[in-house]
């Protein structure tokens, strides 16, 4: 779902430096002060279990890449994950349960040569070891390619569900991690039991400024078991933006080098040292750019964290 950005008013609108970029060296087309923030390193945080670093901002595709043949919409999506790539950013999550979004990242990977510049993470839903070894073989198709970087166990169900399926991919070549994921609160003590018995490398989990409940047990968990944390649905399927429409960005987010509530709603997230990537989903290239500049200068300390939690129920 694409999200309504909603910013104070600067000389110049990410739209507009985008376009002035197309048409010059990246430094060169942004404006003084812009330039210094779009082409300062995103921030990186090492996979707790092998120390590989991955930029913190990243792309979803669930909704917004499911578009079939549309040739439009899939020059978009391609702007979306140049500009990813270009701007520092590695990682795109996908699914088989995303209508034809794996397909359509497969076909714009391939054609933009670019499936060895991006971490591709995807997922396995079906039950059943060959159903399982089915769908994955399917996932690889549709990506076009012979391996992905991470393999995730979908909407984990049973707090007894165990990875043999998925580890045994993993010996095999064909991903070089493994997770489990949800995207409901309700589920997160069948994460935590799955968590501790089968210590997957990855857990991707629903959490926001207006789901902050994976704060109690599960970043601490991940913490402790050293366990890479992806966090989806970072926007709360737009409700963050929507609480805040007609707004202006606290003056006090500029002490966390924060312009936009996107940026804003990402920082907060980041700010949590259990975050690894943060993957919000969008169709415009210029979202990605602000997302990125989430990844980009200071992060909120613990007492403007917690002033941003005060704002937030202030709001409700």
């Amino acid at each position: 779902m694409t999200d309504p950005r909603l910013s104070r008013s600067r000389t110049y609108t990410r739209r507009e430096v985008l376009a002035l970029a197309a048409g010059a060296g990246v430094a060169a087309a942004f404006p003084p002060g812009l330039a210094r923030a779009a082409t300062s390193p995103v921030l990186t945080r090492p996979i707790p279990r092998t120390g590989e670093r991955l930029p913190v901002v990243g792309l979803g595709t669930a909704i917004v890449f499911d578009i079939g043949e549309d040739t439009a919409k899939r020059a978009e999506r391609r702007a979306v994950i140049q500009t990813m790539i270009d701007g520092g950013g590695q990682l795109i999550d996908t699914a088989p349960s995303y209508g034809t979004a794996e397909v359509v990242v497969g076909d714009l990977l391939s054609s933009m040569a670019a499936r060895d510049r991006v971490f591709l993470a995807t997922k396995v839903r079906v039950t059943g070891h060959e159903d399982s070894i089915a769908e994955m073989r399917e996932s690889l198709r549709r990506l076009r390619t012979g391996k992905v970087d991470l393999m995730q166990l979908h909407n984990v169900r049973d707090a007894k569900t165990d990875l043999r399926t998925l580890k045994e991919w993993q010996q095999k070549g064909y991903t070089r991690y493994i997770g489990i994921t949800h995207s409901q609160a309700g589920a997160n003590d069948r994460l935590a039991e799955v968590m501790r018995r089968e210590r997957p490398e990855f857990v991707q989990l629903n959490y926001s400024l207006a789901e902050r409940s994976t704060e109690e047990r599960l970043l601490p968990l991940a913490a402790d078991t050293g366990t890479a944390v992806l966090v989806n649905l970072p926007f709360a399927r737009g409700r963050l933006f929507s609480a805040v429409r007609g707004r202006t960005v606290p003056e006090w987010a500029k002490e966390f080098d924060a312009v936009s509530w996107g940026q804003f709603f990402l920082k907060y997230l980041l700010a949590h040292p259990a975050v690894t990537c943060v993957i919000p989903g969008t169709d415009k290239a210029e979202y990605m750019l602000d997302n990125l500049d989430a990844g980009r200068g200071r992060l909120p300390d613990a007492a403007l964290r917690r002033k941003m939690v005060e704002f937030w129920n202030s709001l409700s």
